[in-house]
């Protein structure tokens, strides 16, 4: 047997042809190269198919459209359809196929055109594999994500958004920084002149940028004072911290009352118990005695101190430029607090009670990150404690690199 019969019989039988002309869906290597005195084209793999073997059709999901007016057209019938979203409610329901997400439709290549696979991705990194052949099987992938280093310097002449895109970095850049920085920058009151520099990781999916996955470091100088942050993760500790290793956030009291209960959770349907209906209830419940002290939970303004009918007397806070929390039912506001006064954590701002739309005494207790209401008790709030000795050489080693790669960065050879 010649060299060429033997390349067409292996390609015919041999592991190459079962993935260069199989249709059915599955995974297979993402690159087959026999090596013999013959060149053999390289296989196209997509979500863990070869590519090759089918008929690619591309598209996103349009308003109103479902699975089955998606794959009836490819000869998929009403029967397979109900099997495919019965067998997937496990893994990922059919109903929710979102308006604008794109899909692939893999079918055969000969006369029926009959699709076989459908991939489903409901972001940019997840992907849902339906597998239409002789037994159904529904399973999740990922693509590979590339983590880039990063690194954009420059000086704040309109906004700090506006500014980053110039520079060809994220623009939502701002928003990790106004994050890190919220316990001593107001980012609603950056200055022109004010200077950022910032190493950061940002991913990549099929050379697509789809965000930034964090900020490894940044110097942002506000009215000419440099602050520095550095991200530092042990098995105790994770956060900000300035190059002394303090912490730059600071803690808020787990609650704003002593010696309570929670009498109600944060809820998106919860039966109102004046109203007697289902509502929201953005906040959390914290039962006491009538008279019990309040306490503000961090550092802040008061931005609203009053009497509202649903509310009942009640105090909303301001603690940086992404936190505010509110504090709702008190029986009475203590005297001096009103906007504009400053006051710190621990501070007494009022007392409980069951003004407004209460059945019992207590406070409720309303959390803001980046104005929307969520709740408290899910938010990864870190420690204000600095590094520990424990972690301090490994702290300094840290930003030592941390700072070596924003000098190479800053002055490329």
């Amino acid at each position: 047997m010649g060299k060429k019969e033997e390349m067409e019989r292996f390609v015919r039988y041999g592991l190459f042809g079962l993935f260069l002309f199989g249709l059915g869906c599955g995974s297979g290597p993402e690159k087959v190269v026999v090596k013999d005195q013959e060149e053999v084209p390289e296989v196209n793999i997509e979500y863990g198919l070869a590519t090759d073997s089918f008929l690619v059709i591309k598209d996103k999901i349009r308003p109103n459209q479902n699975l089955s007016s998606i794959l009836l057209p490819y000869g998929v019938p009403y029967s397979t359809i109900d099997q495919l979203a019965k067998a997937s409610k496990e893994i990922f329901d059919v109903r929710k196929l979102a308006s604008g997400k794109p899909y692939t439709i893999y079918c055969k290549k000969d006369s029926t055109g009959q699709a076989t696979c459908f991939v489903y991705e409901p972001n940019a990194i997840d992907y849902v594999v339906f597998n239409l052949g002789d037994s159904i099987h529904i399973y999740k992938g990922q693509k590979e994500i590339e983590k880039r280093t990063q690194y954009v310097k420059g000086v704040v002449t309109s906004s700090l958004y506006v500014n980053l895109k110039k520079q060809g970095a994220d623009p939502l850049l701002a928003i990790e920084l106004s994050e890190i920085y919220a316990w001593t920058i107001d980012f609603y009151r950056i200055q022109k002149g004010d200077e950022f520099e910032v190493l950061y990781i940002e991913n990549y999916v099929e050379g697509v940028s789809i965000g930034v996955d964090r900020v490894l470091s940044s110097t942002f100088t506000h009215f000419k004072k440099p602050i520095k942050a550095y991200y530092f993760e042990s098995d105790d500790e994770k956060g900000y911290f300035d190059e002394l290793g303090n912490n730059l956030k600071k803690a808020f009291l787990k609650a704003p009352v002593k010696y309570s209960r929670i009498s109600s959770g944060f809820s998106m349907r919860r039966f109102h118990p004046v109203q007697k209906r289902y509502k929201a209830h953005l906040g959390t419940d914290y039962a006491a005695p009538t008279g019990t002290p309040i306490m503000a939970v961090g550092d802040g303004v008061i931005t609203e101190a009053r009497f509202k009918s649903n509310n009942g007397n009640y105090v909303k806070i301001k603690h940086n430029s992404v936190y505010s929390t509110q504090y709702l039912h008190m029986s009475k506001i203590k005297s001096g607090i009103k906007p504009g006064v400053r006051v710190s954590q621990g501070d007494i701002i009022g007392f409980v009670g069951s003004t407004g739309l209460a059945t019992g005494p207590h406070v409720c207790y309303r959390f803001w990150k980046n104005g929307k209401q969520v709740n408290h008790r899910n938010e990864d709030l870190p420690a204000s404690d600095p590094i520990s000795a424990t972690s301090r050489k490994k702290f300094e080693s840290i930003v030592s690199k941390l700072d070596s790669t924003t000098t190479a960065l800053r002055s490329p050879l």
